[in-house]
């Protein structure tokens, strides 16, 4: 089955490029477009896509509102790739911080879209630069740091937790602690368990907001 997206841009020209790029992939199909964010949740609950890109600001809805639309409206939720200009946008973090997955930037290339809804869709790696990093610790906050030590990682749970939050992926991380890919799954899945967050991404916010990691 292809990956289903739904695109949600207040611009046209937007839309139908990453309709071309998107849809010369044999992989990935198109499934709706939308022009605000009012419009998501109707379109997420009939078409059920596996992700949507959505743009950061639109004037009626914008995606920070959507997103959170979204995952309080749709069990299981979408996967949801922000669209955005600028990486550093407060926006974009807020975004992420109520549940977006990663971001995309719309200057990026086509291969770069076209990996960017593929990683998200599998949900095995992280958007996550150092801009945004550096934002994330900056919001730091007592309860993040509470619910960081409540959560009484293991040593190997917070390994795993600290190259989370450098973006390497499922395979990479195994790589790097010689150990098999089942078993870092096993270990990321307690991560979020311990953390209550609902993916990585929630996971990395909370270990940058609590000083657990440190951008840099």
């Amino acid at each position: 089955m292809p990956i289903s997206v739904l695109l949600v841009d207040d611009e046209p020209l937007v839309r139908a490029g990453l309709r071309a790029i998107l849809e010369a992939q044999p992989d990935i199909e198109v499934v709706a477009e939308a022009a605000d964010g009012a419009a998501v949740v109707p379109l997420v609950r009939r078409l059920r896509p596996d992700v949507v890109a959505m743009d950061v600001r639109m004037p009626l809805l914008d995606g920070i509102e959507a997103t959170r639309a979204v995952l309080r409206a749709v069990a299981p939720p979408p996967k949801i790739l922000v669209v955005t200009t600028f990486e550093n946008d407060e926006y974009v973090y807020d975004a992420l911080r109520v549940g977006a997955d990663g971001f995309l930037l719309k200057r990026a290339a086509p291969a770069e879209i076209v990996q960017a809804v593929r990683m998200v869709a599998a949900g095995d790696s992280l958007l996550f630069p150092a801009s945004l990093r550096s934002l994330a610790a900056s919001r730091g906050n007592e309860p993040a740091r509470a619910a960081m030590e409540k959560a009484a990682l293991t040593a190997r749970e917070a390994e795993v937790l600290r190259l989370m939050a450098r973006g390497l992926s499922n395979p990479e991380i195994a790589a790097g602690l010689l150990v098999g890919t089942e078993t870092v799954k096993t270990h990321v899945s307690a991560v979020l368990a311990k953390l209550g967050a609902r993916d990585r991404t929630q996971a990395v916010i909370a270990a940058y907001e609590s000083g657990f990691v440190t951008p840099g």
